[in-house]
This record gives structure tokens, sequence and C-alpha cells, in this order.
């Protein structure tokens, strides 16, 4: 049974940085790509960041590009997403992902955590 579990939410300035953490369990970690999503109240849930299993290749959505950076430990099993110059707008509950494939993109996310709240305020 996969099991992830993030943690490092919280509240912060604007300017300031967070770091998510991402515990997986329950399979070879290494063999998929991870992702971090996030859902701010009454929006619908939306792509942060991805990377692959190697940790080679990462992707990000255009609005976190040069603030956030996702990168992983295959040893401790767990993904992280460096979260800087955090906006307002970054406010929602992240989520991390675990794809059914190793690549960056084109897989399915099938596992998910139980979220972890992240408050930017001004």
């Amino acid at each position: 049974q996969v099991q992830l579990v993030e943690s490092g939410g919280g509240l912060v300035q604007t300017g300031g940085s967070l770091k998510l953490s991402c515990a997986a369990s329950g399979r070879t970690f290494s063999n998929y790509a991870m992702g971090w999503f996030r859902q701010a109240p009454g929006q619908e849930r939306e792509f942060v960041a991805a990377i692959s299993g190697s940790g080679e290749r990462t992707y990000y959505m255009d609005s976190v590009k040069g603030r956030f950076t996702v990168f992983r430990d295959n040893v401790k099993n767990t993904v992280y997403l460096q979260m800087n110059n955090l906006k307002v707008e970054d406010t929602a509950v992240y989520y991390c992902a675990q794809s059914d494939i190793r690549a960056v993109v084109g897989g399915r996310y099938d596992y998910w955590g139980q979220g972890t709240q992240v408050t930017v305020s001004s």
C-alpha cells in the first residue's frame, strides 16, 4: 500500500520561504515520478511541479518558475518543494502525488497525500 505524507506547511509572510516534504512508502520510490499540486479555496486543483524518478528532469507551472524548486532524495524516499519569494496567491493546500511511470510527463498520478496548508500573508 502506497502512502504519501506531506509536511512543512505553515504561515509565512509575502516574500518568505517554506520547504515542503513528502515521504513515500509502499513501492520502489525511484521508479516513479512525483508531482506537487495545490488547491486554493473555491478553485480547482492545479499542477505545480513534477520530477522524474531519477530526479534528472523537472517541470513547473509558469507562475512558480524561478521561485519554486522540486527535488528528491531517492535514499530517503522523499520529495521536496522549496518555495521562495512566496506570494499571497500561492496560498493553498499543497498535495504531493506519485505517478505510475518514471518519466516526468505522460503518466497518471494514482496516489495522493493528505495535503498540507500553505498560507501567505501580505
